[in-house]
């Protein structure tokens, strides 16, 4: 179908420059919510700008998290649609003071960030900077992190939010707006209120390349390995010490050095990964997260490691060892999978704008894996984000243009198909 002749007079990029100076880093180590009270700095500007809009509703609650409502325009009864992004940048890398640069009409090659030229975006490693030939790419300074993962994806909601009030004439259903902190941290959805929210479908707005949708994730576990070893003084250890470290360290040691692990896997491929590592000589402790696309692929690598475990312990016989896995988050697939339209729609909304649409598999999770399983089934659609979490991260201007066109059309065709 051809896609409507619609004028878009885009905002997101003014938003995006505005709102990525805002410091929203979550904090894994805060047992608050938010993890950081900084973050609801952002939500504020957002309440505001979205009120000032004409969105009645539009309010940050004191858990962090920005609730608004487009009214629908439309005599058909069509399912409620939400589009969900997150405020926090990541623990990983300063997001404060962030100096956001423009390089206009990028001719190719590599970019040097001005804050420190150490810092280089090479066109060899970043192979989606080939499709950007002719546009307005945004950078870093190479002091901080962008904060485009995921503050493209909130620009490009409000842009799209500000088009349909300033274009009643295009017809769609209820639009539910959700912006919530600590999605770096898995912690985006935990105090969300569903009930409130009111929404039958979601999108969460924070995928890479344009043209992208995502239906899968990985499945999630986390393992900790706990260690017992056998103290005794140094100077009279011999035959009976049995170091914590040394068997943690021989733990590490042991785990497969390919097709296991994230630096030699991609694809479908899981692995399993350690994350921490504790202790001293009686006591230590191994964190690892565990990923797969499937629940087998985790019950695999589990085993493994504990057989791994069990076989370093057979040189120590005096230690014990405790293994515990919990359950992190899993394939949104398998809840997407029973509601074939939303993907479908989502497609021919990323072709309307103009693009190739290409369906992928995440190798991480997002809010929307969580909200799927908690009964709002949410796929991912891109934002443009690309080199998140790191002083190289960038997106262009005319990505973030193409995704606010997604959700227009993505919204106007829920309303035509219901």
């Amino acid at each position: 179908m051809l896609a409507p002749a619609l004028d878009f007079t885009h905002t997101v990029t003014e938003r995006f420059l505005r709102y990525v100076t805002i410091d929203t880093q979550s904090d894994p180590e805060s047992p608050s919510s938010p993890s950081t009270e900084k973050q609801k700095d952002l939500g504020r500007v957002l309440a505001a700008e979205l009120k000032a809009m004409g969105i009645s509703d539009a309010h940050l609650d004191p858990h962090g998290y920005v609730y608004a409502t487009i009214p629908a325009n439309t005599d058909k009864k069509v399912p409620v649609i939400c589009f969900c992004s997150h405020m926090d940048t990541s623990p990983d890398v300063t997001g404060k003071d962030v100096k956001p640069q423009m390089v206009k009409n990028y001719r190719g090659g590599d970019i040097v960030l001005a804050g420190d030229a150490s810092q280089v975006i090479r066109a060899a490693e970043h192979e989606a900077l080939a499709d950007q030939i002719g546009n307005d790419i945004i950078i870093t300074d190479g002091t901080t992190l962008l904060g485009a993962d995921n503050k493209a994806g909130v620009a490009e909601i409000m842009d799209a939010a500000h088009f349909f009030l300033n274009n009643p004439d295009v017809k769609h259903g209820t639009i539910k707006i959700l912006f919530t902190p600590d999605e770096e941290i898995g912690r985006g959805v935990d105090n969300v209120d569903l009930k409130k929210l009111g929404a039958d479908f979601a999108y969460t707005m924070d995928g890479e390349s344009a043209g992208c949708v995502e239906d899968e994730t990985f499945s999630a576990d986390g393992a900790t390995i706990t260690i017992h070893g056998v103290s005794a003084h140094p100077g009279y250890a011999k035959g009976k010490m049995e170091h914590a470290i040394k068997i943690a360290a021989a733990i590490v040691e042991r785990l497969p050095k390919e097709g296991c692990s994230p630096e030699t896997t991609s694809g479908k491929q899981g692995f399993l990964h350690p994350v921490a590592i504790s202790g001293a000589l009686e006591n230590a402790r191994i964190d690892f997260i565990v990923r797969d696309f499937t629940e087998a692929g985790l019950k695999q690598k589990e085993a493994l490691l504990e057989d791994i475990v069990n076989d370093v312990m057979k040189g120590y016989p005096r230690s014990t060892y405790r293994m515990e896995v919990k359950q992190q988050y899993r394939n949104m697939k398998d809840v997407i999978d029973r509601h074939p339209q939303i993907v479908a729609y989502a497609i021919e909304a990323i072709e309307r704008a103009g693009l190739t649409p290409v369906k992928t598999a995440i190798r991480g999770g997002t809010d929307g894996s969580r909200l799927s399983f908690m009964g709002l089934p949410c796929p991912n659609i891109f934002a443009g984000e690309h080199a998140f979490h790191s002083r190289l991260e960038w997106v262009s201007r005319q990505d973030m243009e193409k995704a606010v066109q997604t959700i227009v059309h993505l919204a106007m065709i829920w309303e035509e198909k219901t």
